[in-house]
């Protein structure tokens, strides 16, 4: 099942939601487990993208305080 992250905006608390994918069309609206406000948004974190034939053993590196020099043109 799919988890989502979501934030709310009275509190700022930072929770994960697990739902379906027919649920998640159907629309969902959190409620902030801290101070059950349904305020809540839904925020996107890091993804890890797989690519093959890479000097890095399929990794593929973005951007970040790690990435070297250059790395965002």
């Amino acid at each position: 099942m799919p988890t989502y992250e979501y934030i709310c905006t009275e509190c700022q608390t930072k929770f994960e939601v697990f739902a379906t994918v027919n649920e998640k069309e159907k629309g969902i609206k959190p409620e902030c487990p801290n101070c059950h406000s349904k305020k809540t948004v839904q925020v996107f974190g890091n993804i890890l993208v797989m690519g093959g034939g890479s000097k890095n053993g399929g990794f593929v590196s973005g951007c970040g305080p790690s990435s070297g020099p250059g790395c965002c043109g």
